[in-house]
């Protein structure tokens, strides 16, 4: 009988940085330097919304939230799905940004925020995706849907889907325009969700969340989002407001390869929705960063196989490692990575072989399983046999 040997190597977050095999090299010991001290962290900002959240958009850390997980209406904030969908059907071939779509009386008759498209007339793709996301249209949403599904309700259905899909828990959809309805809702939390969702899924159609007006039909509208013009490093993405849900807002920013995205729920005015988003991110840049110790399916160590047609393989973390942390704290992490001593073969890529667990101080503020990295067959009968024998007596004396 084999006893169970495990294995723990203590590194700092700076040996996270370089592959394990320099991390074994001696290297010299450079001398302590000053270091100034991390700014202190003030309290999240008191936010006037009925919900809001402030995340990360790589690491996916929340900075702040409040009621983030409350079913809400959305208003125009469901549009961001709209435009998803249809992005999506591009990227899919289903799609093309220059099919012409043949316009309902039912979408020209749309009350509210209108592209003003006219009924019987044929407008292409792409230009009722910038009515959408730009002039935020219910005709332009009502037109894209119908001609992806066939109507709108068939098109809420789907819209259903692509957010049980994406992990969206809080939200039911019932229209393509955010219009009031019984049961449509969303939450901060689910609208932060889509938001990541456009920006990582399709970022040629994202880019035109940033366009600060388009012009239909003669008409010269503005984006509604006050953001694009108050802080250049927002890119997205998109207001709502009706009488029920208040003013809403969902925004993005990059600043030094950073992005957070905020989301505002039921505040009292448009100039408030800008303001209060604007608290968020100046807080989030302004106390935190991001930093990426390893890419998916980096080389973390390597794992001793047993009984293998290899006798090693490279284990790393499957989604790489990405944290949000208090500025100044990064150089203070420690990881533990912990490998079971008696791998045997055979092992299949993304195999869980052991874990790391990063701390800072005595919070862990990160654990995640190791993975194989490729797949190890058997050995031979032979290979098999020899290292039963082998083992048997590394088991005696460890």
């Amino acid at each position: 009988m084999f006893k169970k040997i495990m294995h723990t190597l203590l590194v700092s977050a700076a040996v996270l940085l370089v592959p394990a095999a320099l991390a074994q090299t001696p290297q010299p010991q450079p001398q302590p330097q000053p270091q100034a001290s991390a700014p202190l962290i003030p309290p999240a900002p008191t936010v006037a919304a009925s919900s809001y959240l402030l995340i990360d958009a790589d690491s996916g850390k929340v900075l702040t939230e409040h009621n983030a997980d409350t079913p809400l209406p959305p208003a125009s904030l469901t549009k961001m799905m709209t435009s998803y969908i249809a992005s999506m059907e591009i990227l899919k071939g289903q799609l093309r940004e220059e099919d012409e779509v043949l316009v309902s009386e039912k979408a020209w008759r749309m009350g509210g925020s209108k592209m003003f498209i006219e009924v019987g007339n044929r407008v292409r793709v792409i230009d009722l995706l910038r009515g959408v996301i730009i002039q935020s249209g219910n005709d332009a949403s009502v037109a894209l849907a119908e001609h992806i599904a066939g109507s709108e309700e068939s098109f809420a259905d789907l819209m259903n889907s692509h957010a049980r899909r994406l992990g969206m828990n809080n939200t039911h959809f019932e229209n393509a325009t955010g219009l009031p309805g019984e049961n449509h809702v969303s939450s901060a939390r689910d609208m932060a969700i889509m938001a990541k969702a456009i920006i990582e899924d399709d970022p040629q159609h994202y880019a035109i969340y940033k366009e600060k007006e388009f012009v239909w039909n003669g008409i010269r509208q503005p984006n509604r989002n006050l953001m694009l013009w108050r802080d250049n490093t927002v890119d997205g993405l998109k207001t709502g407001h009706t009488d029920e849900a208040g003013y809403c807002l969902v925004a993005s920013a990059k600043r030094d390869g950073m992005r957070l995205i905020s989301v505002v729920m039921g505040t009292a005015s448009e100039q408030a929705r800008a303001a209060e988003t604007q608290k968020l991110l100046t807080w989030g840049f302004r106390f935190f960063e991001t930093r990426h110790f390893y890419q998916p399916d980096q080389v973390v160590s390597t794992a001793r196989v047993w009984a293998g047609a290899q006798n090693q393989v490279g284990v790393g973390l499957a989604e790489g490692l990405v944290l949000t942390l208090p500025k100044g704290q990064a150089d203070k992490l420690e990881a533990t990575v912990t490998l079971d001593s008696t791998i045997k073969a055979p092992i299949a890529r993304g195999d869980a072989l052991g874990q790391v667990e990063v701390k800072l101080g005595e919070e862990v503020v990160h654990t995640g399983p190791l993975v194989a990295l490729a797949d190890v067959e058997s050995a031979g009968l032979f290979g098999r046999l020899w290292d039963s024998i082998r083992l048997f007596f590394y088991g005696l004396f460890n």
